[in-house]
């Protein structure tokens, strides 16, 4: 279907444009308390550049009208938006128990099994047999997002007899986790490849993928969107760090789902990971989000905790592309406010001294290519001469992209042709995307770049832009041209 949707009445075309004073991007994840015009309208306003449907919950329908409503508001403010559909992927579940919730003591057995009968306080019911097939003796289990801690004593092709290390109460349907095997499991259930065909024909731009844990899972995923979006990867399982250069080149973005590492790894360990996923994404230059309980708290407060403050900021220090809202604004009481927040934290951030001391710290050497060298000479040129902004121009969206890996101490404008590929970048770091017709030659892309920049309030009179791009224009990752132009008056 057409996504470019014309404004309504109710809203109409407003050309004042929309300025963030920071180069982190912030995704908001919409549901019941932002499912309005005026709520995503608000949210927009207060600083989301990406918006994710979390297929977990809502209806397809629920999704298409907030799809709809984005898609006004980006004609509405002429500013590409990014819509992000965040698929289920497979939830492992107990069954239920015939009396309600079981009680636990610690050493106690419990059988795990495939009979589909109500559990007791002996054994509970997993409708799930493809756990059993990876399973062994000494594996740890774990029930309700990791309150109950179970290690295998016995197993086989049906059951496994367990013994219980903590938690005490265990009631239907709970979550289960088996962190300690790769389960024959696919990522993509049957509602999650007609979730996927719908988002993509409703006009999402990127889809992320759930419970990959090794990177056939990736290549399957790869080949139902076909191309028709950026994909996604969530580092969820412990199974996919073994993966992780693997799983980076074949993905377009990265988003470090901390929540569900969290409940399957040791808390201590999902720190030096979310950092080492951030420093390997950006020397690949490829996206990475930081998510889950950035701001929880403020679900029912007004304010963060400061050590909330402090991990947002945490994320903003290390480079990260983008920082996520999940249920603080799908589900929250304070929507606005914590994206509000959140920008204000990162905006602080961006603008300590230190800030860029580390991203320069994190500094790779570029590559001996000459697309990477133009970039890596825009960016020093652009802190040599304090230009405004670098300019870049592209169709697949790589030169874009390989500027934002450079980190550079100013905002990167990207002109494209390609609806598509505007949207797609709203994620990327630094980044300010604005469409434009096709353009045929350097002088006049360098021309636009001067009068768009201007005309959009990215940059003022008399002062000078880096540009880049690709000469022959639309063969993409040839950056072979720099020049430097002055906004005129």
């Amino acid at each position: 279907m057409d996504s470019q949707v014309e404004p309504t009445a109710r809203s109409p075309l407003r050309r004042r444009p929309i300025i963030r004073n920071r180069q982190t991007k912030i995704v908001a994840t919409l549901g019941p308390a932002t499912s309005t015009p005026e709520q995503i309208e608000a949210i927009f306003l207060a600083g989301a550049d990406v918006f994710r449907l979390n297929f977990s919950h809502g209806s397809q329908q629920d999704h298409a009208e907030r799809i709809r409503i984005l898609r006004t508001l980006e004609a509405t403010y002429r500013r590409p938006i990014a819509v992000l559909a965040d698929l289920q992927g497979p939830k492992l579940r107990l069954g239920s128990f015939r009396d309600g919730p079981i009680t636990l003591t610690e050493g106690q057995a419990l059988r795990l099994d495939t009979n589909p009968e109500p559990g007791d306080n002996t054994r509970a019911p997993v409708p799930h047999p493809e756990v059993f097939e990876s399973m062994a003796v000494g594996h740890h289990l774990l029930l309700d997002d990791g309150k109950v801690r179970l290690r295998v004593e016995h197993c086989g092709p049906d059951h496994a007899d367990t013994v219980v290390l903590a938690g005490t109460r265990l009631s239907d349907r709970k979550g289960l986790n088996v962190p300690d095997a790769v389960l024959q499991v696919t990522p993509l259930t049957a509602k999650d490849r007609d979730d996927l065909n719908f988002a993509i024909d409703h006009g999402a731009d990127w889809i992320a993928l759930s419970f990959v844990q090794r990177p056939s899972d990736v290549a399957e995923a790869r080949r139902l969107i076909a191309g028709r979006a950026s994909l996604v990867v969530k580092m969820e399982k412990p199974q996919a760090i073994h993966h992780l250069e693997e799983l980076i080149e074949m993905t377009d973005a990265m988003m470090v789902a901390r929540g569900d590492l969290g409940v399957e790894m040791p808390p201590e360990e999902v720190p030096t990971l979310q950092k080492r996923i951030v420093r390997d994404c950006r020397r690949a230059g490829k996206p990475v989000i930081v998510a889950t309980q950035m701001l929880e708290s403020m679900i029912t407060a007004p304010t963060p905790t400061r050590a909330e403050a402090s991990d947002v900021a945490t994320a903003v220090f290390d480079g990260a592309d983008a920082v996520m809202l999940s249920a603080e604004t799908a589900a929250g009481q304070y929507p606005v406010e914590a994206v509000r927040i959140m920008s204000r934290i990162a905006e602080r951030v961006e603008g300590d001294p230190n800030y860029r001391t580390m991203v320069s710290a994190g500094q790779d050497e570029p590559e001996h290519t000459a697309a990477d060298a133009i970039t890596a000479a825009a960016r020093q040129v652009a802190e040599t001469i304090q230009a405004a902004a670098i300019v870049t121009y592209t169709t697949s969206g790589s030169t874009t992209l390989r500027a934002a890996r450079e980190r550079p101490p100013v905002p990167i404008i990207c002109l494209t042709a390609k609806l598509a590929t505007a949207r797609r970048l709203a994620l990327c770091w630094g980044v300010r995307t604005i469409q434009t017709a096709d353009i045929s030659s350097f002088s006049e892309m360098v021309d636009k770049a001067c009068s768009l920049a201007h005309s959009e309030g990215l940059v003022g009179e008399n002062q000078r832009l880096v540009v880049t791009a690709g000469v022959p224009f639309g063969t993409p990752g040839n950056t072979n041209v720099l020049r430097i132009a002055w906004v005129g008056g």
